[in-house]
């Protein structure tokens, strides 16, 4: 993976961090070396300027006229930076007067070149028979009546040395900064990251059930605090229009109950009046019909906006067996009455409970059995059986299991949408309002559980419904 383009914002921050030191670094280590190149290539001319300066007090001719040098100028100290003396010392007509064993015979710098030595110290690097590189100076000196060109060479293999060895140690204290300056540049952006990372975390955790939940806002001048008070903001108009439309959901449902109940009562009147045709009748029938199914989806939009406002009401514990019960025994007379058996399997010496809103599980609950029985042909068995489940987490798991048409994969879960009903053609004579499912949904996810639909069984339905549970107190038992 390439890490410019790292999916972590705290990596690719590392990452231009070190990639903008490490081109800092390198123009300092080219800036360090031409500096240090410099100053030592000055420190060798300052050297040999001394060098040739002592030569000139030892230089004298002997009673043959041959110009020697003292022995004690071999003894003399010197540079560190000055090794292999070479000096050659001649007159303005180019006769070699004195020259080091050293060279061997050989010339220091060929020929004389013109004005050399008149302004001072002259220096130049010359090359050698032999390849070595040499920093020469040269001076005129006067002796006794006499004009004198002194060169004096030192070969600059030391001084080469000298600079590779510090430009290696560099070349190797680069990689380790960087791999230094790299771990300390991500502990620091990790760091700086950590509140985003519990902002993220926190604004994770907030759902319709806690749209009042906040960020924390440390220092609101940062971009980080300005970043939480502006998702604030968003939160508090989100919480404003939610609680607008679930408002709205309950007030029109509160409206429209009354006149429903009274157009069904008038219906119910002029139905069993004598005096209309049979066509009065089939239409007062069908208006019946329909009002009581636009009553059915006033009853569904209350009991969801009741469900989306629980988290206003405490909730409580009870036991999950009681209410199985409960519905079973309010959903025997409708199983009957469709041709269906109903049968529970349900363990009464249960002994965990579930915390929530008891009569929105209930509607739940009923809600799904309901479907179930709806659904089912006539001489079929709708199943409820109840368990526990404490392989990870001790909860409760519900089962209901049909023998209808069934719910098709890609159905899975459209079905849990509000007002959703299926098209095909074997569900359509027992169409609802497309509120159930997606109320149990609601309810079953806002007390922490989930629900689904199990697509591996070949006939029916069966539909799952999963409750964290605690073990029974004996206080509640009571």
């Amino acid at each position: 993976m390439n890490l410019l383009f790292a999916k972590q914002i705290r990596s690719r921050l590392t990452v231009w961090y070190i990639a903008v030191l490490a081109m800092i670094l390198a123009v300092y280590i080219v800036l360090v070396f031409a500096f240090q190149y410099k100053f030592v290539s000055n420190q060798i001319y300052h050297d040999e300027v001394q060098d040739v300066e002592t030569v000139e007090g030892l230089l004298y001719f002997d009673q043959s006229g041959t110009l020697k040098l003292r022995q004690n100028y071999f003894s003399h100290p010197k540079s560190h930076l000055l090794i292999d003396r070479l000096m050659e010392v001649r007159d303005l007509s180019g006769v070699v007067l004195y020259r080091t064993p050293t060279l061997n015979g050989a010339p220091l710098g060929g020929a004389s070149l013109p004005d050399e030595g008149n302004e001072g110290f002259n220096r130049r690097i010359i090359k050698m028979p032999d390849g070595t590189h040499v920093f020469l100076i040269s001076h005129l000196h006067t002796m006794q009546g006499r004009v004198l060109l002194i060169r004096l060479g030192y070969s600059l293999a030391p001084f080469h040395e000298r600079m590779a060895q510090f430009f290696e140690i560099l070349l190797i204290a680069l990689p380790v900064v960087l791999v230094f300056a790299g771990f300390a540049g991500y502990q620091i952006a990790k760091r700086a990251l950590e509140p985003l990372e519990e902002m993220a975390q926190k604004a994770q955790r907030i759902t319709a059930q806690n749209l009042h939940d906040r960020l924390d806002i440390e220092n609101p001048d940062d971009e980080l605090g300005h970043m939480a008070v502006v998702f604030n903001d968003l939160l508090n108009r989100l919480e404003r229009a939610f609680q607008q439309l679930s408002s709205f959901t309950a007030d029109a449902a509160h409206e429209l109950r009354a006149p429903m109940a009274a157009m069904r009562a008038l219906g119910e009147v002029a139905l069993r009046h004598q005096n209309g045709t049979d066509n009065d009748k089939e239409v007062i029938a069908s208006i019946l019909e329909e009002t009581s199914r636009l009553e059915e989806t006033i009853n569904g939009l209350l009991l969801l906006a009741k469900a989306e406002a629980a988290q206003a009401v405490g909730p409580n514990t009870f036991s999950l067996v009681e209410v199985i019960n409960e519905v079973s025994t309010l959903l025997e007379v409708l199983a009957e009455e469709h041709g269906t058996q109903l049968i529970m399997q349900v363990d009464t010496s249960d002994a965990f409970s579930v915390t929530g809103d008891r009569s929105l599980i209930r509607s739940a609950i009923m809600n799904v059995v309901h479907n179930a029985i709806k659904f089912s042909p006539a001489d079929s068995i709708v199943t409820v059986t109840y368990s526990i489940n404490q392989s990870q987490s001790t909860f409760v798991e519900m089962t209901v299991t049909d023998q209808g048409p069934g719910i098709e994969s890609s159905e899975g879960e459209l079905v849990f949408d509000r007002f959703y009903t299926s098209t095909r053609r074997e569900t359509l004579p027992n169409k609802g309002t497309g509120l159930g499912l997606s109320i149990a949904k609601l309810v079953i996810e806002r007390s922490g559980g989930e629900i689904y639909f199990d697509h591996t069984v070949s006939v029916g339905t069966r539909c799952i419904l999963k409750l964290p549970a605690h073990p029974i107190l004996r206080s509640e038992s009571i």
